[in-house]
C-alpha cells in the first residue's frame, strides 16, 4: 500500500463528464489500497473568465482582492471532484490550501511557498479518506490572507504536497502525455522522452514549455520528490523527472544524448533602459527592485554608452512588460534620469540538455543550423546545460525545426502521437 499524490489540471477537469473520469481513475487506485491525495487546478477557462470579470471592472485590480477571487475557481472543483468520489462510494473530503497547511510569504498573486505542515492530511488518510486539495493556493503566514502561487501554481502544490506527506508517488496528470524533444504541433518527429533529469526539466520549464511550472520542477529538485508527468485521457506510461548524473551515464544512450530538448517561449519582449549611470550600483538598484517585486528577467546584455552612461537591454515575460516598466522607472526617477521602453516582441529559442557539459561543438551547431534556416538572433544566454536565443517571432517555427533535427533529435514519422492521436495537441497549456 503506498501513499500517491496525483495532480490534475484545468483541462482534465474541464466539465462533468471529465471530472467523473478523473474520480474513476482515483477510485481504481484507491480500491487497490493505496492512500490518495489529489490535487486540481480550476476547471479549465474558468481562471480567465474570473481574470476578465475583475478587469473589466477595474483595469488594474487590487492584488490581494484577485487572490480572494482566483482563488475560487479551485474551490469549486475541490468540492465538485469530491461529490463524484462520493457518487461512486469512495469516502472523500475537500481542503482549500489553508488547510492543507500550505503557508507562504505575503505576496499577492505570486505567492512563494514557507513551508507546508499538510494540515489534517494524514489524519483523514488514515480514516481511509480521499483527501482532494485545492491547488494554485495558500494563505499567509504572516497576514493570515487568501494568497496564490501564480500561474502552474497547482504543480507547486502537489509536488510541495507530496514532500511534506512524503508520498511514494507524485503524478502529474495533464493533457500532455510526457514530455517530449519539442512541441510536436510544431515539430512532427517529436519524440516522447520516457525520463529526464531535474535540472533539464527546469530549463525547459523556464523557457518556454508549458509542461510544468518551473518552480514546481525546483521544488522537486530541492527537495528530491521524483514525479512523472502523464495524460489523464489514457493510460499510457508518461516521463519520469529524477535525478539523472550524466556522469553516471543512467541513460542508456547517454553518450548520444547531448540535447535533451529544444523548447520555445513566444511570450518574451525585450526591455531597453537608456541613459543608466555605468556602475554596479545603478545596475543593482534596477535588478533588486524587479527581484523585490516578483519580476524576472532575462537574458541582459549592456551596451556601452558615453560620458559614464550606459544601456541595458534584458527581456522579460510580455505580461510582465506593464509592471518591469513602472518599477525600472521609478528606480531611474531615484537615479536622476534614464528611460525605459519595450524594444518589441522575441521568441526565445533554448537548446537544453546534461550532455552539453562534456560535449564541445554544441553552440556551433546551434548556429550552423539558425544560419542554414536563414534566422539572425541577438541576445543570447548560456549555462552548463541550455543556449537560449532572442529570434523573429516569425520564423520561431522554421528555427525549431531546423535545430531539432541539427541534433539529430526526431524520430519515426507520427512518433509525438506516442499513444494517441491527440498527442500533438497536448502542449496546450492547462489552466494551471
Amino acid at each position: 500500500m503506498s501513499l500517491i499524490v496525483q495532480k490534475y489540471g484545468g483541462t482534465s477537469v474541464a466539465n462533468v463528464d471529465r471530472i467523473k473520469n478523473v474520480a474513476a481513475r482515483v477510485k481504481t487506485q484507491w480500491q487497490r489500497g493505496h492512500r490518495m491525495v489529489v490535487v486540481v487546478s480550476a476547471r479549465s477557462g474558468v481562471t480567465n473568465e474570473l481574470i476578465a470579470r475583475a478587469r473589466a471592472l477595474h483595469p488594474t485590480p487590487d492584488e490581494r482582492e484577485m487572490d480572494a477571487l482566483l482563488a475560487v475557481g479551485e474551490m469549486e472543483t475541490i468540492a465538485l471532484l469530491s461529490m463524484a468520489l462520493h457518487a461512486i462510494g469512495v469516502p472523500a473530503c475537500s481542503r482549500t490550501g489553508a488547510r492543507a497547511g500550505i503557508f507562504t510569504d505575503a505576496l499577492h498573486t505570486r505567492a512563494r511557498i514557507a513551508k507546508v505542515t499538510g494540515g489534517d492530511i494524514p489524519q483523514r488518510l488514515d480514516e481511509g479518506k480521499v483527501v482532494i486539495v485545492a491547488g494554485f493556493q495558500g494563505v499567509s503566514d504572516d497576514t493570515g490572507e487568501v494568497t496564490t502561487l501564480g500561474r502552474g501554481g497547482s504543480d507547486l502544490t502537489a509536488i510541495a504536497v507530496a514532500a511534506a506527506v512524503h508520498a511514494d508517488l507524485c503524478q502529474i496528470f495533464t493533457d500532455v502525455d510526457g514530455v517530449y524533444t519539442a512541441d510536436p504541433r510544431v515539430v512532427l518527429d517529436a519524440r516522447k522522452l520516457p525520463e529526464i533529469a531535474y535540472e533539464e526539466m527546469l530549463e525547459l520549464a523556464s523557457s518556454g514549455s508549458k509542461v510544468m511550472q518551473a518552480r514546481s520542477v525546483e521544488f522537486a529538485q530541492k527537495y528530491n520528490v521524483p514525479f512523472e508527468v502523464r495524460s489523464s485521457f489514457n493510460d499510457q506510461p508518461g516521463t519520469i523527472v529524477k535525478n539523472l548524473d550524466p556522469r553516471r551515464a543512467e541513460r542508456a544512450n547517454m553518450e548520444d544524448a547531448v540535447i535533451a530538448g529544444v523548447a520555445l517561449d513566444r511570450s518574451q519582449t525585450r526591455v531597453t533602459v537608456s541613459d543608466l549611470p555605468d556602475n554596479a550600483a545603478a545596475f543593482s538598484a534596477v535588478f533588486n527592485a524587479l527581484g523585490d517585486a516578483g519580476l524576472s528577467v532575462d537574458m541582459i546584455i549592456k551596451n556601452i554608452g558615453t560620458g559614464g552612461r550606459a544601456n541595458l537591454t534584458f527581456s522579460v515575460n510580455t505580461d510582465a512588460l506593464a509592471a518591469t516598466e513602472r518599477v525600472v522607472g521609478d528606480v531611474l526617477a531615484r537615479l536622476g534620469g534614464g528611460t525605459v521602453r519595450s524594444a518589441g516582441e522575441v521568441a526565445k529559442l533554448s537548446i537544453v540538455g546534461v550532455g552539453m557539459i562534456s560535449h564541445p561543438g554544441v553552440a556551433g551547431t546551434l548556429f550552423g543550423a539558425l544560419a542554414d534556416a536563414g534566422v539572425n538572433c541577438d541576445l543570447i544566454t548560456t549555462s552548463e546545460i541550455k543556449i537560449a536565443v532572442a529570434v523573429d517571432p516569425a520564423k520561431a517555427d522554421a528555427a525549431v525545426r531546423a535545430v531539432h533535427a541539427a541534433f539529430h533529435l526526431g524520430g519515426t514519422a507520427g512518433a509525438a502521437a506516442g499513444a494517441g492521436a491527440a498527442a500533438p495537441a497536448a502542449l496546450s497549456p492547462e489552466s494551471k
